[in-house]
């Protein structure tokens, strides 16, 4: 998006890490231009960890889903804290083991020493229990569950007041050169604050609102991803759906290749939060529309009022975007006709028969106000061409 001056996080991963709490960060950091190598102990690059997904599904605790995995891309024994500007750990249950791995440990402690910053969620302030970075009142939050632990540690405990549930969460908390937050409901502000602590600049012409079209079975990165980074950028976001309410959740999918798959398995991802009414959304409160892929556009599609929003949002030249599946909505209402437009070999057909170009390749394509990408792994360069047609950019 735009940098003078060259970033670069330290993301320590591990087996059944947080998914959202991971991808999230990694994405809009690399969206900015900012460097990110993920590294765990035991394995080298090129190696995967497997990514679980939190979320409460009607029981008393929150259920751990397998989603899909992530690739490391740098050798642990490599690392050297010098070389970075920030850790980013995210929670999952992976930290109590590497909470016991020297190590791990000493890699923590000496980006405390040094002032570096430390970015922790949900469960992984147990690496700052551990690296003795609480001691001494130290302000920090977590789940819950971590309360009388991060206070036995020396720490402060924070909670953000008035809140009743963490799905009002929306604050983080920052102690000097650490940074606490709650899980992933606060990720949109949390992440603001981790590219201003990192010296990150939004640069914006105007307020910018954006409009998130979803369904039962949206993409779970294609939905959170973008939405969060917009979140961090500042911009106004809402998700709506035809069937729902504001409040009500929809269910996401997550896309898990296995090596010698035509196909990637789909599995269920985290709940999504609609945060606005259908009857209640007036196209000129919004400067951008976007369709997240996943199933649901085959929902929306079959949906008239979803089909009749697009096409105002045509009529008011606004901004498009889409993701994989997503643009099947966009091809119900001619948005596509002319276009040049990202496509997986899945959506090839269904571009060109809508009368665009599909243009097969990793990455992202901006053809005037239309920005596509063809699957969830072109999120970063994604979300820097959204944030371009939108006159949003960060500068460091």
């Amino acid at each position: 998006m735009g940098s003078t001056v060259q970033k670069s996080a330290l993301l320590l991963c591990g087996d059944y890490m947080e998914s959202y709490e991971t991808i999230v960060p990694l994405y809009t950091l690399q969206s900015l231009g900012v460097s990110v190598h993920c590294v765990t102990p035991n394995r080298t690059a090129g190696d995967r960890c497997v990514m679980a997904a939190h979320d409460f599904t009607g029981l008393e605790l929150y259920t751990e889903l397998v989603v899909d995995q992530l690739t490391l891309t740098a050798n642990f024994h490599d690392i050297t804290p010098e070389n970075y500007d920030v850790i980013i750990i995210p929670g999952g249950r992976f930290t109590e083991t590497l909470s016991a791995d020297e190590r791990c440990v000493d890699l923590v402690a000496r980006f405390a020493e040094s002032k570096k910053m430390i970015f922790t969620s949900c469960h992984s302030q147990v690496m700052l229990m551990a690296a003795g970075v609480l001691a001494g009142g130290v302000r920090c939050t977590a789940f819950e569950s971590m309360r009388t632990l991060i206070e036995l540690s020396g720490g402060a405990w924070w909670q953000q007041p008035g809140v009743e549930s963490m799905f009002e969460i929306t604050d983080c908390v920052k102690d000097g050169n650490v940074v606490s937050m709650v899980g992933w409901p606060t990720l949109g502000h949390a992440v603001r604050v981790l590219v201003e602590s990192l010296g990150g600049q939004v640069l914006k012409e105007n307020p910018t609102s954006v409009l998130f079209l979803i369904g039962d079975y949206v993409e779970d990165y294609g939905i959170n991803v973008p939405f969060r980074a917009l979140q961090a950028l500042g911009c106004k976001v809402d998700a709506v759906t035809p069937n729902k309410k504001k409040g009500e959740m929809c269910a996401t999918l997550v896309y898990d290749l296995e090596e010698g798959r035509q196909l990637p398995e789909e599995k269920r991802g985290h709940n999504f939060l609609v945060t606005a009414s259908w009857d209640d959304v007036c196209v000129d409160d919004y400067d951008c529309v976007v369709v997240p892929g996943g199933r649901s556009p085959e929902l929306l599609v079959m949906n008239q009022k979803a089909v009749a929003l697009v096409k105002k949002f045509a009529e008011k030249d606004k901004v498009f975007a889409a993701m994989g599946q997503g643009k099947l909505l966009l091809a119900a209402t001619g948005v596509l006709k002319g276009k040049r437009c990202a496509s997986g070999k899945g959506m090839k057909v269904m571009v060109e028969v809508a009368g665009g170009e599909a243009v097969v390749s990793n990455g992202c394509v901006t053809d005037g106000k239309l920005v596509t990408a063809a699957s969830a792994s072109d999120l970063p360069e994604f979300l820097s061409g959204l944030s371009t047609a939108l006159g949003v950019s960060v500068m460091f």
